[in-house]
């Protein structure tokens, strides 16, 4: 009972925090809009400038920062236990370059079918990571295996990338921001199906919660509990690529979200199920998406930074760091 409380008031902190970073994301930028031109400029249009920036550029942007912080860490949750892996996430064992490259063949072949992406960027993702977990079970399945197998399948895939963008320029033109990760000319209509994709997937990772509770147990113990261990492991993986499929479908090779978050929730939370690490994981990576689009788009203004290259600074000593730590508890 204690817990729960702690939990519930935990959701209700990281909830309040998700707000204030979307007004300051709403109101920050080359026009800085006061509380009270947000006000008007979202409901009776009468500042037609604030409407105009708030409702083609900055609320679009916020939108897709909310969903793609969200998706990645739910995606890095899944990933992590489905694996029994604190180092893997979607951006270090592939996954986001197989969407990726998935993402470049689609618009390099049907440069019109927008509404087809999310579907390519799962295809893609899933390919990958079933394609990592495969080799790592044929070569030990231990932990180091795992992400090195992952970084060569990246590798590999964001060669493939490289080779579009050389045989197809013009299509193509844009993939440099694609790469690099950024949220910047997002449109609606490129949002509205990844944006269904993902909360139907954060939906029924809630759902199945339970199950990921045991098969976090490791696949001996959860078999011996009763569960379909080879059934729910391809599900889990199924919904985490779609996951971080839809997030790459729009908003590029965005990495280290999905191993940042998930650790940090573990560490606020101390404990507890999966469901409510996968509910705080959704609403503190979509926080710290925000506050770093905000903060990549504002620091160096009027030159904007991509929000991929900002959380890959924050992303690389904590992976470093996290790697250092798994030696120091093998060797324990």
């Amino acid at each position: 009972m204690e817990n729960n409380k702690r939990n519930i008031l935990i959701i209700i902190a990281c909830t309040a925090c998700l707000v204030l970073a979307a007004l300051m994301a709403l109101s920050q930028g080359a026009v800085r809009l006061s509380l009270t031109e947000l006000l008007h400029g979202l409901t009776d249009g009468s500042n037609e400038t604030a409407r105009r920036i708030l409702l083609h550029v900055r609320l679009p942007r916020l939108l897709a920062a909310l969903l793609a912080g969200a998706g990645l860490s739910v995606s890095g949750v899944l990933i992590q236990t489905v694996l029994q892996n604190p180092l893997a996430s979607p951006g270090i064992i592939g996954v986001n370059a197989g969407a990726g490259l998935s993402v470049a063949l689609c618009m390099a072949l049907l440069p019109s079918a927008i509404a087809v992406l999310p579907l390519a960027a799962f295809v893609g993702a899933f390919a990958a990571v079933m394609l990592v977990y495969g080799i790592a079970r044929r070569a030990g399945a231990s932990r180091i295996t795992l992400v090195l197998s992952g970084v060569a399948i990246s590798s590999l895939m964001t060669a493939g990338i490289n080779t579009l963008a050389t045989l197809y320029p013009d299509i193509m033109s844009g993939l440099r921001d694609f790469q690099n990760g950024g949220l910047s000319g997002v449109s609606t209509g490129r949002l509205t199906p990844a944006a269904l994709v993902i909360m139907l997937g954060i939906a029924a990772s809630l759902t199945l919660a339970g199950e990921l509770d045991v098969l976090g147990l490791g696949e001996t113990t959860a078999a011996s509990l009763g569960l379909h261990v080879r059934l729910y492991r391809f599900l889990f993986l199924t919904l985490a690529a779609a996951l971080a499929g839809a997030a790459v479908s729009f908003a590029g090779l965005l990495g280290f979200v999905g191993l940042i978050v998930p650790h940090m929730a573990r560490f606020v939370l101390g404990g507890g199920g999966k469901r409510v690490l996968i509910a705080l994981s959704s609403l503190m990576g979509a926080t710290f998406l925000v506050l770093c689009d905000t903060a990549a788009r504002t620091i160096f203004s009027p030159f904007e930074l991509p929000v991929g290259i900002l959380v890959a600074y924050l992303g690389v000593p904590f992976f470093l760091w996290l790697l250092l730590r798994e030696r120091r508890k093998r060797h324990d």
